[in-house]
């Protein structure tokens, strides 16, 4: 738990650092300052800037406000109507797991599952549907601050989506499934047809019931090995063997409408023979779907969430995570060069507001993980069921003290963080540091930015000397000297010049003089 916590704060302060990092070396430095202006936007009036006179379209930031007050609403919709969705179906699968003892328990305990498989995409997508209007009423100028808040709204269904079970089974079915076991009785409906008896679907009595203290390290199981694996067969097994198949009955197609003599010329055989290989691949890229940069940083953010939420219940969650990114890499390579679109390049210098996303899940992590530590400390076999056993204060009192240490460390790793230098920071300052120079030696400034170097006792000795050996002889006689040479007045301007020892002693005598001058007008 303190390993997979201090990992979380290092990775993602390292990570803000890495971003300016990579920002120079590619860069792409302030590149997110550079707002692109949204076509959908619509001002609600026309206003002239004061300052620079030009005409600046105005939407109200206090009718923009009222609007994403909504998203409070929009919150308590889908933590309703997910929550309705996942709850229900955990209830179900708790009963037929943990009461039914009827026939066919093996298949159905599988049913809570494919329901929730069908339900919570509809309702997922409704969400985000919901999500996306909302987002266009509250007409954001810039692409960028739309986005933001689109992510937001993302953010808060898949946090409920991927989460909610996990969170159930802590903090629900662990601590209190003795007093909820006996109200499932509700549940009973679901597999009345398939009960020979009513003593197969009586739930047992808060006395008898024992909970199974396997539930939650097998969903931690499902969700890092098995929810991995099926996620791989679905982004790239399958769209192959489905462009596969659609090209195949293409072809049949094509060949059944020749043999009938109905079919027109195809568009590749009217190609030019020269041309047809590229027309050919130009066309199959064309076909293939966009690639989507946000659904891959949606799952790592998930991923992430998993690792430091829950991974504390089954301990060799960051090796399975390590090497399903090992094969999610490559995968994800193979789906950006072969099976999609050659995407559009967009300058970046942040992943944006996921950053964000991460770093509360990092917080949130510190408070589930003691909470879980705490309840789980005694033997390993958590409460049992039975929340007597749990202290309130005591829970609050871990939870209370993980998260400030928390906030210190990653207060202290922050601050070590922004002390180390690299290359691409010495980079940076140097070319920040030629810029400025330019500036100034455009200006007829370029000594200044050359760092002066401190008086020493030399430097003032000869300064000293300097100025005691200027009076007009000296003068007189370099002048003569001057004149025995040809020059130009540019040469003669700059031969006067005795060097700043000699002009700041002439100046902090000068001073010295008005001074006195001043102290005699005075008396």
């Amino acid at each position: 738990m303190v390993g997979i916590a201090m990992w979380s704060v290092i990775f993602v302060e390292y990570w803000k650092r890495q971003e300016k990092e990579l920002s120079v070396r590619w860069g792409v430095k302030n590149v997110g300052t550079l707002e692109s202006k949204r076509r959908e936007f619509r001002p609600e009036h026309v206003h002239k800037d004061p300052v620079t006179g030009e005409d600046m379209a105005i939407f109200p930031a206090k009718k923009r406000l009222q609007r994403q007050l909504l998203q409070i609403p929009l919150a308590i919709v889908c933590a309703i109507a997910l929550g309705l969705v996942i709850c229900t179906c955990y209830a179900i699968e708790v009963f037929i797991s943990e009461v039914y003892s009827g026939p066919l328990k093996s298949v159905l305990v599988f049913s809570p599952t494919i329901l929730l498989t069908v339900s919570v995409p509809t309702v997922s997508s409704f969400l985000n549907k919901y999500a996306e209007q909302l987002t266009q009423f509250e007409n954001y100028e810039t692409q960028s601050a739309h986005d933001q808040a689109m992510i937001s709204k993302v953010f808060v269904i898949n946090f409920i989506t991927s989460y909610l079970a996990m969170f159930l089974t802590s903090f629900v079915y662990v601590p209190f499934a003795s007093i909820l076991i006996p109200y499932l009785d509700i549940f009973s409906l679901t597999v009345k047809p398939f009960a020979e008896d009513e003593k197969q679907t009586r739930a047992p009595t808060s006395t008898q019931f024992n909970i199974n203290p396997q539930r939650l390290p097998n969903q931690m199981f499902y969700f890092a090995v098995t929810a991995q694996l099926i996620s791989f067969a679905t982004e790239i097994i399958v769209p192959v063997l489905q462009r596969k198949g659609e090209d195949q009955i293409a072809s049949m197609k094509s060949s059944a409408s020749k043999r009938n003599g109905g079919a027109h010329p195809s568009v590749p055989e009217s190609d030019h023979p020269e041309e047809n290989g590229f027309l050919a691949r130009v066309r199959e890229e064309a076909s293939l779907p966009a690639y989507d940069v946000t659904s891959d940083l949606r799952e790592m953010c998930i991923q992430f969430g998993y690792l430091v939420l829950f991974s504390v219940v089954w301990p060799l969650t960051p090796v399975s995570y390590l090497a399903n990114n090992w094969f999610e890499l490559r995968s994800d390579t193979f789906k950006l060069t072969t099976q999609s679109r050659r995407p559009i390049p967009d300058r970046a210098d942040s992943i944006g507001p996921w950053l964000n996303c991460i770093e509360f899940l990092a917080w949130l992590g510190s408070i589930t993980s003691a909470a879980l530590v705490y309840m789980f400390s005694q033997g390993g076999l958590g409460p049992d069921g039975r929340p007597s056993k749990i202290k309130l204060g005591f829970l609050l009192l871990t939870v209370f003290f993980s998260e400030h240490i928390f906030v210190v460390f990653r207060n202290v790793v922050r601050h070590a963080i922004s002390k180390l230098d690299s290359e691409n920071m010495r980079k940076e300052r140097s070319e920040r540091f030629m810029v400025r120079r330019k500036f100034l030696q455009d200006a007829g400034l370029g000594d200044a930015v050359k760092p002066l170097a401190s008086p020493t006792d030399t430097a003032l000795k000869t300064m000293h000397q300097a100025s005691s050996g200027l009076d007009r002889r000296s003068l007189e006689e370099e002048a003569r000297k001057d004149s025995l040479q040809g020059s130009n007045p540019t040469s003669r301007f700059w031969n006067r010049q005795r060097g700043w020892q000699v002009s700041e002693s002439v100046g902090l005598r000068l001073i010295d003089m008005m001074e006195a001058e001043g102290e005699k007008k005075t008396k």
